[in-house]
């Protein structure tokens, strides 16, 4: 039951993540402005979305792994 609802987590995360960087593009390519400042935005919001999301993920993976140990070691006891 706990590696669906994981699963459920990583799906939802992953979406979310997808979804915003989609729709931040659309927003700064339909947003009025010129060539050049439209690329530093652009750049400039790449970049941060990117570390965002890389820290985030860095902590779903963390979260999950312990809580695959968790699931490990009480397999192990009660089957001990």
């Amino acid at each position: 039951m706990d590696y669906d609802r994981d699963g459920q987590m990583l799906n939802f995360v992953s979406g979310l993540v997808l979804g915003a960087i989609i729709g931040a593009g659309i927003a700064l390519l339909t947003a009025p402005s010129d060539g050049r400042k439209m690329r530093r935005r652009l750049k400039k919001g790449a970049t941060e979305l990117s570390g965002g999301a890389s820290d985030r993920w860095d902590e779903l993976a963390d979260d999950v792994k312990d809580k695959v140990e968790q699931a490990v070691k009480g397999a192990r006891k009660r089957f001990s």
